[in-house]
């Protein structure tokens, strides 16, 4: 079982329980839901999430998703980042830590 995080609001986590999946913009707008290996989510509050109050981190069980995912290399940053292709299940999410 690996383990990949996704940052994302209070709210939008809470409508996610609503529907059963979670969508982040990018699935529209890129085609995937941007993710992080354990030791990149700092890099990636700090670039993207800098100032913004109200988040939390989804722990996602890669062995409970229904949708696929692959470990994808990002020029900007200059590492390879986990991008899932599609809607992330609720029950692949095994744990929501406040931050």
């Amino acid at each position: 079982m690996a383990l990949i995080y996704h940052v994302t609001t209070k709210v939008e986590w809470k409508a996610a329980l609503e529907k059963g999946f979670y969508e982040a913009a990018s699935l529209a707008t890129e085609g995937f839901i941007h993710c992080s290996e354990e030791q990149q989510v700092e890099g990636v509050l700090e670039r993207y999430f800098n100032g913004k109050t109200d988040l939390v981190k989804l722990v996602i069980d890669t062995g409970k998703l229904t949708s696929h995912y692959v470990m994808e290399w990002s020029p900007s940053t200059r590492d390879t980042f986990p991008h899932i292709y599609g809607p992330i299940n609720v029950d692949a999410v095994i744990k929501v830590i406040p931050l």
